[in-house]
């Protein structure tokens, strides 16, 4: 069994770095440049470390974002309502954490209401505050579905995540056209068959991507 002392503490915590100031970050950002072979002080680069900058603070908001207060605001005046509240076809936009390369889809979030229900926007935010991190696709996934599980004790929470990897598609294997599936199936939507098929067939609706069991 590990024992955190307070002088074990104090030096993880010594041992976390600090967050560099923007000079530091754009100045990073040259020295990339560089070391791919161009010259940031050339007209077309000159202003880049600075867009790259701002760039990433827009990519990486995630850090900054609390999903759980997202969730924190619930309405009761729902006259019963205990059937699948389902968000399909959310947007997702992420970074791969092993090569920062783009991972962009789609996320379907459903869950089984227990006297309470969020407002529908809330769910979609709780994705991107997951999102907008450097991410691989299945913690991303449980994330997702656990904050929804631990927050508004519902019956049950469902997440898929379909999305393709810039990092497999544009390096590496050089596969474009692949799509990786993921889920997280909690509650009702992992122990009752009949719940879970319903969900799916709901997701699979309109042009579903054709999920099945």
């Amino acid at each position: 069994m590990n024992i955190v002392t307070p002088a074990t503490a104090l030096a993880e915590a010594s041992a976390t770095p600090s967050r560099p100031t923007r000079e530091q970050a754009e100045d990073a950002i040259r020295t990339l440049l560089l070391w791919a072979g161009d010259d940031p002080n050339r007209e077309g680069l000159r202003d880049t470390p600075a867009r790259v900058a701002r760039a990433y603070k827009e990519f990486f908001v995630g850090y900054g974002t609390d999903p759980v207060a997202m969730l924190a605001r619930t309405f009761e005046e729902t006259d019963g309502y205990d059937e699948i509240v389902l968000l399909r076809d959310i947007r997702l936009e992420s970074t791969c954490e092993h090569h920062m390369a783009p991972i962009i889809g789609r996320v379907h979030v459903a869950y089984l209401p227990h006297r309470r229900v969020v407002g529908i926007s809330k769910l979609a935010r709780v994705v991107d505050a997951y999102a907008k991190r450097l991410q691989i696709q299945e913690k991303l996934t449980a994330q997702i579905a656990n904050t929804i599980q631990d927050v508004l004790e519902p019956r049950g929470v469902a997440v898929i995540v379909e999305a393709a990897h810039q990092c497999m598609t544009t390096r590496g294997v050089h596969k474009p056209g692949v799509t990786m599936v993921t889920s997280r199936m909690l509650g009702a939507f992992r122990d009752n068959a009949a719940t879970r098929r319903e969900l799916l067939a709901m997701v699979n609706n309109k042009g579903g991507a054709g999920y099945t069991e």
